[in-house]
């Protein structure tokens, strides 16, 4: 957000503040996610997505941000997994087919998690 000439930037000022001006800098790097990871610190299982055509979030700042948690993170935290998709922009999937697909994959990823992407449907063998 620093560099005017990326697109789309300026006009975030309005809404963040400008972050060449030191009390904004300080107030964006005190949520900034990649800049708060704590050394030995416990994290949950993260799923971190991207898409290769985002033109908001580009596809190696969840790349950086998982790099940085497996770097300092615990030995008792859960996985940090990456799913960039080479196909998609900001909201993922257009085809409803395609957002079904990947809807499915992140409860898949959260059902693991639990413990329970094995369970059996109930009155099944």
């Amino acid at each position: 957000m620093i560099d005017a000439s990326i697109p789309l930037t300026i006009v975030e000022w309005e809404e963040w503040g400008n972050p060449n001006e030191e009390k904004y800098h300080q107030y964006m790097m005190e949520y900034s996610p990649i800049n708060n990871v704590k050394k030995d610190a416990t994290y949950p299982a993260c799923l971190l997505t991207g898409g290769l055509h985002d033109p908001r979030v580009q596809y190696w700042e969840p790349t950086k941000h998982a790099a940085e948690l497996r770097h300092q993170k615990s030995a008792a935290s859960g996985p940090t997994c990456v799913k960039i998709d080479m196909a998609a922009g900001h909201f993922s999937a257009s085809d409803r087919y395609k957002y079904l697909k990947e809807l499915s994959f992140d409860y898949a990823f959260l059902l693991d998690q639990l413990g329970i992407a094995d369970a059996q449907v109930q009155g099944k063998e």
